[in-house]
């Protein structure tokens, strides 16, 4: 299980858009979909059945977890996420840094 989600904002640490930062769109297993980043050219062949248009289209394709960290909004540097309980007793994702509750989106 990911401990980013959708909705977080995030910082490239590695790969072609290092230092770049942008919201999370979609997680999927070890990868996930960030907002502009890693942005790819698709030839799409068209198709009459569904509808869709053919062309090169450019779009943001899956990046590994491992190559983004979250941010956190209080240091607005890379950090990493642990778990806690809360006096509610539900868990909850905090900041490692400084132990703040990281907000949901």
């Amino acid at each position: 299980m990911s401990k980013l989600r959708k909705g977080d904002t995030v910082i490239v640490i590695a790969g072609k858009d290092k230092g770049k930062q942008g919201t999370v769109q979609a997680v999927k297993n070890d990868r996930i979909k960030v907002e502009g980043i890693n942005i790819v050219t698709k030839h799409q062949k068209p198709n009459q059945a569904t509808g869709v248009e053919g062309g090169i289209l450019k779009q943001e394709a899956f990046l590994h977890i491992s190559n983004v960290a979250i941010l956190n909004a209080q240091t607005q540097k890379a950090d990493r996420i642990t778990y806690q309980f809360g006096e509610d007793g539900k868990k909850q994702r905090v900041y490692r840094s400084n132990g703040e509750v990281v907000a949901t989106a």
